[in-house]
């Protein structure tokens, strides 16, 4: 990955790698999850505890002080569970499409056919780095031979390794003591189990995979974005099998944890993410961007991008607008055009139309914010609250100097500084009469392009006289 990043920690659908097989693991609600972690384990082990904190159940963490290969690793992994002889599933932490009912379609493949050992495996044209599945005439799996130490004839086979199996716990324990390295890397291969256990007379047989894409692995930042794109697909037409319309799902992105109600439209460049939650008939997009948003049904959010907040049912938002975290918006809201809004508090009805900050500020109902207005909620050292009464109106440019309340029934003149509380039903304005220099321009600009504009008009208005 060529990343200071451990492999498994990057992301795709707004979940780490780790994440995704973590979560597919536990689908199939299994006695015991284990994680092996071993090459920069200070970064992995508080990423599965936090994945155990998600999913509410406990995951053990194995140490592999040393990278001794699939073999060494799945050695660790068993010790925790203290000669369990169950059914015991590995699967890869690089490997984020698997879906838990393809996990559980290889264990009771395994258990009904009874065998030691059955390999989760599938079919590629290009089978390349692989291992290779050797079967037998009767079907059943022989070996699997690595892609380095197979021969010509070996790598011309198509059914290949996924690295995801199902063992009978007993025999892969006594299995695993018999390992050795005599092979071209010098590892233990968990592969050699499937020949051991043939020598002792036990079965192995493999499941060829439904959707090979569900196997695809991750090792480079190319790959990452392949299969990000392929999870993204599935959740976009989740979505839309769900009762959304999307526009255009090749330019739509929504994370693994997004909830997106029926009759949605979504437009194209929109993405959803974290925890958001779009409402019945809401509509998103174009270009938006929405994280960990709440969004209620018959909202419209037009060219926006949102954080940690509440949009209520029938706002309309956009374009151009900036919420950021701890902003509540009721029903019927507006934030208009180039309005950036920060941990407000906006009553039913209320507008702030266009151009204008809102931050650490309450609104109350049916309030009108004129354009470019701002709240100005830093001191320097302190943030500040401005309090705004229902059923008012302020002008445009008006200045909100926090902390500062402004009653119910209010209104403001345009270009007002508001430093002192407004009253209910008062009109608050703090500029003085307008006052006209004549003949400025020409004492102070002679000359200028205004001058000459402005002697102009003035003779044009004497020859009208």
């Amino acid at each position: 990955m060529k990343s200071t990043k451990q492999k498994t920690l990057h992301e795709i659908g707004g979940r780490t790698l780790l994440g995704h097989a973590l979560h597919a693991a536990a689908g199939i609600e299994p006695e015991h999850l284990v994680v092996v972690v071993g090459h920069q384990r200070d970064q992995v082990a508080p990423a599965a505890s936090a994945v155990a904190e998600q999913l509410d159940r406990e995951i053990l963490q194995a140490v592999q002080d040393e990278q001794n290969g699939t073999g060494h690793a799945v050695q660790c992994g068993i010790e925790p569970l203290g000669g369990f002889t169950g059914t015991v599933i590995v699967t890869n932490g690089d490997v984020p499409l698997l879906r838990p009912e393809t996990i559980k379609k290889l264990q009771n493949t395994h258990e009904s056919e009874g065998n030691a050992v059955t390999v989760l495996s599938m079919e590629v044209e290009d089978p390349t780095g692989y291992g290779r599945i050797m079967r037998l005439s009767d079907g059943q799996v022989s070996q699997i031979v690595e892609h380095k130490d197979a021969t010509e004839k070996q790598r011309a086979v198509k059914e290949v390794n996924s690295g995801v199996f199902a063992f009978d716990g007993a025999i892969l324990a006594e299995a695993l003591g018999q390992l050795d390295s005599n092979n071209s890397q010098g590892e233990l291969y968990i592969t050699d189990v499937l020949s051991i256990a043939r020598t002792a007379g036990h079965r192995v047989g493999a499941l060829i995979a439904a959707d090979p894409q569900e196997l695809e692995g991750v090792n480079d930042r190319v790959q990452l974005a392949h299969v990000g794109k392929i999870l993204n697909r599935r959740l976009v037409e989740d979505a839309m099998r769900g009762g959304a319309t999307i526009i255009d799902p090749e330019t739509t992105w929504i994370g693994v944890d997004v909830k997106v109600g029926n009759d949605v439209t979504i437009y194209p460049g929109t993405q959803l993410w974290g925890k958001t939650s779009i409402g019945q008939g809401a509509e998103i997009g174009p270009d938006s961007t929405l994280t960990d948003v709440t969004v209620e049904e018959g909202a419209s959010v037009i060219r926006t991008h949102a954080t940690d907040c509440t949009i209520g049912a029938r706002a309309t938002i956009g374009p151009f607008t900036y919420i950021r975290p701890g902003t509540v918006l009721a029903a019927e809201t507006k934030l208009g055009a180039f309005v950036e809004a920060k941990n407000a508090q906006i009553g039913t009805g209320s507008k702030v139309p266009h151009l204008t900050y809102i931050g650490d500020a309450t609104v109350g109902e049916h309030s009108n914010i004129g354009a470019s207005s701002v709240f100005v909620n830093y001191d320097g050292i302190n943030k500040h609250h401005t309090t705004i009464g229902s059923h008012v109106r302020t002008g445009s440019d008006t200045m909100f100097i926090a902390p500062v309340t402004v009653g119910d029934g209010a209104y403001s003149g345009a270009g007002t500084v508001i430093k002192d509380d407004v009253p209910p039903g008062a009109l608050a304005v703090s500029g003085g009469k307008q006052r006209n220099i004549e003949g400025w321009v020409a004492k102070r600009r002679p000359g200028s392009e205004a001058a000459l504009a402005a002697d102009k008009a003035q003779n044009n208005s004497s020859d009208q006289k």
